[in-house]
């Protein structure tokens, strides 16, 4: 196998790239990088010699087949909701294929075929998912192996910004996709509390967060994550009696997010009438009910929140903006776009600004007759707005693991998610030369 093809050269796509092309000059393989904008692709190949940027829709099959077809292995670092379309052409055109995002079930179903072909098909290879998986895993076989039962399994992942470039109240910037942010936690958390099934609908989401303790760090936020418990059985633990996988936030973000949910600002199901000519303050006072009628929209907005208005949730609610006479701008913008455009301007990375990756395992066993706790914690920092710690913990595992399937070095066929030894191992490995450790330590209970 020669030939690779990434598909997307987005915001965290610069340390796959630069990884892959730095392989592909040593070991004669040809990667090109395609994208809807060719400046961008062609911005990420930087001219390489083993390297060329295409231009690329990818809803557009014949052109999206013709790049397929000539590779031997394909990286979508698509949108998530892109992927399947790509993966029934890689099954088609029998070819590998390496993705960061979580596993579909039509993806799932696509197993067998990949298996009948010999094909790898290996989702969530990033950060989370992904370097989560195979920390998680290594700890959970090797506590195993001494004859530890797992009683309790945590683990909670942030891409936040770092201390000495955290200048704003939210104590927040945009590291990766902003429509993510937005949108995320929308379905139901479920997680498994002392043996029992526990769901957090999105309306108490980010009321219902807990404080954990992040060595060196201090107090941080945690918000359920998703759904916990389809990890049981991946990560062996299927008897566990306590699952829990959450989101990282500075200590205050939660309420104030939890504010513009309960407002309706998070809301992607319907757009705004004419909310290209609605400001940001028509807006919030549509919000309002209209027997309520006394006081500024600002003071409306802080009763309907049940806050004083003097309160740090309705500061960050003005330091966004959104009780100025300002137009929206957009046009047909539903309430989540109209947020998402505002927040991309107050929550940009200035160019020197630095960001940082927290990832903490937290695991209750009991080996010997004593009961222990092992915390398992790893904190990078990105070096600027372009070499993020981000765009490191997404692009390298899925750097790695392409080479590690052009070298032939993965048996594992069919749809898979990095669980294995023969994947998380050496992957785990090699991230260490690039400063990916974790440090742990045991505690007796």
């Amino acid at each position: 196998m020669t030939n690779i093809l990434i598909i997307g050269a987005g915001r965290s796509s610069s340390a796959c790239i630069n990884y892959v092309l730095g392989q592909a000059q040593e070991k004669n393989w040809f990667v090109t990088v395609a994208d809807a904008d060719p400046q961008l692709a062609e911005a990420r190949v930087k001219g390489h010699p083993n390297g060329r940027p295409a231009w690329l829709d990818v809803t557009k099959v014949n052109d999206r087949r013709d790049l397929i077809g000539r590779a031997d292995l394909v990286v979508s670092l698509l949108p998530a909701h892109l992927h399947l379309e790509v993966a029934h052409d890689c099954i088609k055109l029998k070819k590998h294929l390496i993705t960061a995002s979580y596993v579909s079930q039509e993806l799932y179903r696509l197993g067998d075929e990949a298996r009948d072909r010999e094909l790898i098909f290996m989702g969530e290879m990033g950060l989370d998912p992904g370097i989560d998986h195979m920390s998680a895993m290594r700890q959970i076989n090797e506590i195993k192996e001494k004859g530890g039962k797992i009683t309790a399994f945590r683990s909670y992942t942030g891409g936040l910004i770092a201390p000495e470039s955290d200048n704003n109240p939210w104590h927040y910037k945009f590291t990766w996709n902003p429509r993510n942010v937005v949108l995320a936690g929308q379905g139901t958390a479920q997680y498994l509390e002392n043996g029992k099934y526990k769901y957090i609908p999105y309306n108490r989401l980010f009321k219902e967060y807990r404080v954990v303790d992040i060595p060196g760090m201090g107090e941080f936020e945690v918000y359920a994550n998703r759904d916990s418990l389809l990890y049981r059985e991946v990560y062996g633990l299927s008897d566990i009696p306590n699952i829990l996988r959450g989101t990282i936030r500075y200590r205050g973000f939660c309420d104030a997010w939890n504010a513009l949910v309960k407002i309706g600002l998070t809301d992607g199901s319907y757009p705004i009438l004419e909310s290209e000519q609605v400001s940001y303050h028509e807006l919030m006072e549509g919000y309002l009910s209209p027997q309520n009628k006394s006081g500024s929209v600002r003071d409306r907005i802080a009763d309907l929140l049940k806050l004083d208005p003097d309160h740090e949730v309705m500061q960050k609610l003005d330091w966004l903006g959104l009780f100025r006479k300002k137009k929206v701008g957009l046009a047909n913008a539903t309430p989540a776009l109209i947020l998402e455009n505002l927040l991309m301007e107050k929550w940009k990375l200035e160019p020197r600004d630095k960001d940082m990756i927290i990832m903490q395992h937290e695991f209750e066993y009991e080996l010997e007759g004593k009961k222990k706790e092992l915390i398992s914690t790893l904190v990078m920092k990105g070096t600027n707005s372009n070499d993020t710690a981000m765009a490191k913990l997404v692009g390298l595992p899925l750097g790695i693991f392409v080479k590690l399937v052009m070298e032939g070095r993965i048996e594992s066929k069919g749809v898979n998610i990095p669980v294995i030894p023969e994947v998380y191992e050496p992957v785990l490995d090699e991230l260490e030369q690039f400063g990916v450790v974790f440090k742990d330590e045991v505690r007796d209970l």
